[in-house]
């Protein structure tokens, strides 16, 4: 059993690796620590990392767009955010469970929240 336990953590910890270089040899190491950190908090198991990664990772390069689109302003950057995410939260959803969906939305207000403050912060 413990066992058993012992090598369901490895290979989560390989999964969330391979992610986290993958993402990284696409020339964005920050991202690739951040979804590897998103992985994490969600514990989610390799099954469902393997589904959920290419969504996220497809979501973060139009998500960067909308931040750095210097001619939308916070509010229209938030609105347009919030739209991406409505677009792939069916297929969220549908792989994780209740309680790590809420988690996931609550990570995604977090971020929300700390670029309005960094954006108050360089003003």
């Amino acid at each position: 059993m413990l066992k058993g336990g012992i090598v369901f953590v490895a290979l989560v910890f390989l999964a969330s690796n391979a992610v986290a270089q993958a993402a990284a040899g696409a020339g964005n190491a920050e991202k690739a620590q951040k979804l590897a950190a998103i992985a994490k908090q969600l514990q989610l198991t390799p099954q469902q990392e393997q589904q959920l990664m290419p969504i996220l990772k497809a979501d973060a390069p139009k998500i960067e767009a909308i931040k750095n689109n210097p001619s939308l302003g916070p509010l229209q950057k938030m609105e347009q955010i919030k739209a991406i995410h409505a677009q792939s939260d069916p297929q969220i959803k549908a792989i994780l469970n209740p309680q790590q969906y809420q988690q996931l939305q609550e990570i995604r207000q977090q971020e929300i929240h700390a670029a309005m403050e960094r954006k108050m912060g360089q003003q």
